[in-house]
């Protein structure tokens, strides 16, 4: 059976991506940059290897110092505002997306919960979900 690309975009459909891949990770993030993007305790991400992905639309992008000490470049519309993809200036090649950018959200199944130490008391996700108070380690090679 032929593997379907994740596609999708923003709100109004000015930006608009397709990847061909498979998640790398997909995770809830408590971090507070993510509860200031989202306006909410937490942001959810789908991470791939970006070759072979596409991107059209003109994003607006805003630079930010993550908790690595490394550069991450959120991008989101002009237009309606709705954040769609984040690159990362250690990793270039990874694009990771925003769960609710998905054209079928369904397809995001979280894996772990990242810097869970910042988590609200009042912020509930999957509690079967490990948890790790940054970023967990890279898998042994």
């Amino acid at each position: 059976m032929p593997h379907t690309p994740y596609t999708g975009g923003c709100a109004c459909g000015a930006i608009r991506y397709e990847i061909p891949g498979e998640p790398i990770m997909q995770n809830d993030c408590q971090c507070r940059d993510c509860q200031h993007k989202s306006g909410t305790g937490h942001g959810s991400y789908l991470s791939f290897v970006r070759s072979g992905s596409t991107l059209s639309g003109k994003a607006t992008q805003w630079d930010i110092v993550a908790d690595s000490g490394h550069v991450k470049t959120r991008a989101f519309c002009p237009t309606c505002g709705s954040p769609v993809y984040m690159s990362y200036a250690a990793m270039p090649d990874v694009i990771t997306v925003h769960a609710a950018s998905l054209d079928d959200p369904a397809r995001y199944r979280p894996q772990v919960v990242t810097h869970a130490a910042r988590a609200h008391a009042w912020d509930r996700v999957d509690a079967a979900l490990p948890k790790f108070d940054g970023m967990p380690p890279p898998p042994a090679a």
